[in-house]
């Protein structure tokens, strides 16, 4: 190794010694209520799949057929090679769910980020950013030429004092998690919404945590509050409660023809790959068709929370299925989810830069999935290990 590079290897190896290193283990199995690991099957208690369609067979159904339709991949980027039907059929079925005039698909949410934040604003304009916001908002900021202000987590006063302070011309936007992931609280988005139309300030809201789980159906933040028409962008994901992967941003036909025309993801990156989008579409048929799944997911989420938090555990503020397990120190965090491994649950240490130092945690996430008894062994799980380390009585 040259001698420039070697920084890597030194920063490799604090962060080994810190407890800070992650260990990512490989999957032999679909993504399910149960996985397979080196041969043996493990609780799976860490993925986002909320509703259980990663390996749905009518998701994977839809895939297959469509493949045989159209192929695998687009070709380019849908400004050069043409977009598909496939891909507006997709885009037409969001808005309609997101309750939306329009919607746009891109290749992530993180993608979707990237389209937003930099094309809504310039030199000159303002960022308000929720301070647990994703690493993606985070990272789109700093893309973007305008200036950041960031506000205290989901502290009304403070952010009426960013905006008053920061009075005067350009554009302003105002963006938030809908769901804040590693704690599971729900962003104020009336309390923003009415603070936005004062200040007069475009309201962006990143609804990844939120789509599937929330609203009717699991149509999302918004429409669990009603805020149809008062949200100027509505930014997701597909690839948790959809089960497959993709971007989307909903919002006014205006904001979508003007993503299309000029998001440096749109124009410089191919558009989502055939089974992507088919696999995308039957989840949300079967979302529009029956709640079921969304409810089981409350179901699920609300029982771990209260049995992991009656025997003793710090499960903090969150209002979702998700379900954190607050350990303190991130090698404490990494041996709890070590010990767990050997019991038969898979459930992955998050610790900083994810989360403030100090806080890393086990980040259980259920499925509509799982039956009660995996849950309840989960739960059995838990104690025991939490005993031995002395994290409960």
């Amino acid at each position: 190794m040259t001698v420039p590079m070697t920084f890597m290897r030194e920063e490799l190896d604090r962060m080994k010694r810190e407890g800070l290193y992650g260990n990512i283990r490989t999957l032999e199995s679909p993504q399910g209520a149960m996985v397979k690991i080196g041969g043996k099957s493990y609780l799976n208690l860490c993925s986002n799949n909320y509703l259980g369609f990663a390996n749905d067979p009518r998701v994977c159904k839809k895939a297959k057929e469509m493949i045989d339709r159209y192929g695998v991949g687009p070709g380019a980027v849908r400004t050069i090679a043409g977009t598909m039907d496939l891909h507006l059929e997709l885009e037409k079925r969001l808005a309609k769910f997101k309750g939306a005039e329009a919607a746009v698909t891109f290749q992530s949410g993180f993608c979707a980020n990237l389209a937003v934040i930099p094309t809504l604003t310039d030199e000159g304009d303002l960022i308000f950013s929720d301070s647990l916001n994703h690493a993606s908002i985070i990272d789109a900021s700093r893309l973007s030429k305008g200036k950041v202000v960031r506000y205290e987590h989901s502290d009304m006063n403070d952010l009426r004092a960013k905006l008053k302070a920061n009075a005067g011309p350009g554009k302003k936007l105002l963006i938030t998690d809908g769901v804040f992931s590693m704690d599971g609280d729900v962003a104020r988005l009336p309390e923003i919404v009415e603070i936005a139309e004062e200040f007069g300030v475009m309201v962006a809201v990143d609804d990844a945590h939120g789509e599937g789980v929330l609203g009717k159906g699991g149509r999302g933040i918004v429409d669990h509050f009603g805020l149809h028409g008062k949200v100027d962008v509505e930014i997701g994901t597909m690839s948790k409660a959809f089960g497959v992967m993709g971007g989307i941003v909903a919002g006014s036909e205006t904001l979508v023809e003007f993503l299309r025309q000029k998001a440096r993801t749109n124009l410089f990156s191919s558009a989502l790959t055939v089974p992507d989008v088919a696999a995308n579409l039957a989840a949300v048929e079967i979302m529009e068709e029956s709640d079921e799944a969304v409810k089981k997911l409350w179901s699920n989420g609300d029982f771990l929370k209260a049995e992991l938090k009656a025997r003793g555990f710090d499960v903090g503020r969150s209002e979702t299925p998700i379900t954190p397990v607050i350990i303190g120190d991130a090698q404490a965090a990494k041996d709890f989810s070590a010990r767990l491994f050997e019991n038969g649950v898979f459930a992955t240490a998050i610790v900083f830069p994810t989360v403030p130092k100090g806080t890393a945690r086990i980040r259980a996430m259920v499925s509509a999935a799982h039956s009660r008894e995996d849950l309840k062994k989960g739960v059995e799980v838990f104690a025991k290990v939490g005993k031995e380390m002395g994290i409960i009585k």
